[in-house]
């Protein structure tokens, strides 16, 4: 097809996220040791576990889910049994700290991004998650000048799969979804909701074998394994 607008998911489909997830995590731990929390990684990753299932249970669905200072601020009252606002703090600024010192753009992505914009088509991201961390990683990639609009869920109230997060970042662009794509990682959030709009849809970096059948709103109409294919999705 020859698209007016491409639309990009951000955590793990513009860079890995695993890696900084695990460096966010061990930056956290060093910040509760060091104001004396006598606490291993194993018991660090357990408490962590166990806000983020709190948090996750009651606020699903909206981009408070994503927020590691709620995570935080519920493992260190489960473990002292009292409010530590403080630390909270601390643990959040850590995590999110040690996170975006470890990203790293997946090979392929600013040059992509460039191509698109030279040849006039838009660049939208599209994403689950607070709006100030995500401002922080677009700026941490340098890619601010390499895209046309980043939305949030918590400016939309809803997460992806929910329609809005597609068809709000299409009219701020002023596209219709009969001419735009939408890149992502997860075949429920992305591919799914993108597909149920009228967007085709391109999984990379997607969990999920390439011989693997799928039907309905979670079948992609491409699967790339190099980003910079997702220059041929679109000719």
């Amino acid at each position: 097809m020859t698209a007016e607008a491409v639309l990009f998911d951000f955590d793990n489909t513009l860079y890995p996220y695993p890696p900084c997830h695990r460096a966010g995590k061990a930056g956290a731990l060093e910040a509760a040791r060091e104001r004396g929390y006598d606490v291993d990684a194993d018991t660090f990753d357990a408490l962590y576990r166990d806000g983020r299932r709190e948090v996750k249970r009651e606020l699903s669905g909206t981009a408070a889910t994503h927020n590691r200072f709620c995570y935080f601020k519920r493992a260190l009252e489960r473990l002292t049994g009292e409010p530590r606002p403080g630390d909270a703090l601390a643990l959040g600024e850590a995590y999110w700290e040690a996170y975006v010192d470890a990203m790293e753009l997946f090979p392929g992505v600013a040059e992509t991004l460039a191509t698109l914009r030279d040849r006039g088509i838009d660049v939208g991201i599209v994403t689950n998650l607070t709006t100030r961390i995500q401002l922080e990683k677009l700026e941490a990639l340098d890619l601010a000048d390499s895209i046309d609009l980043l939305l949030t869920s918590e400016e939309t109230g809803r997460e992806k799969p929910g329609s809005v997060m597609f068809t709000l970042a299409l009219s701020r662009l002023e596209a219709r979804p009969g001419e735009a794509v939408m890149v992502g990682d997860d075949l429920e959030a992305d591919v799914g909701g993108a597909n149920a709009v009228g967007l085709e849809t391109v999984l990379f970096n997607g969990d999920v074998d390439a011989d693997e059948s799928l039907e309905g709103d979670r079948e992609p109409d491409r699967r790339i394994d190099d980003f910079a294919a997702v220059l041929e999705a679109i000719e």
